[in-house]
């Protein structure tokens, strides 16, 4: 889904009408840019997101089965995201 999605900009680029400067139309292929890119930095917001959901459904389960020291110190800086 996401490989799609940054890759879909090969096909409509192409396809897209340049701008005229003189007019200060900056033109449908500025317009489709400007639009792939609301759109990959939605999608990965959303697996972001996703991600994290994941990662504190980890730790919980870890915490409940190892010891909360061994948890703290080695598990949970290891599933933080940057």
């Amino acid at each position: 889904d996401m490989n799609e999605e940054i890759n879909s900009i090969n096909q409509i680029f192409p396809t897209s009408p340049a701008g005229n400067v003189s007019r200060r139309d900056a033109g449908g292929k500025a317009r489709a840019i400007r639009t792939w890119i609301r759109s990959v930095i939605g999608k990965t917001i959303h697996y972001k997101v996703q991600h994290q959901r994941l990662l504190d459904e980890a730790a919980t389960t870890l915490q409940l089965a190892l010891p909360k020291d061994i948890v703290m110190k080695n598990v949970l800086p290891f599933l933080e995201l940057p």
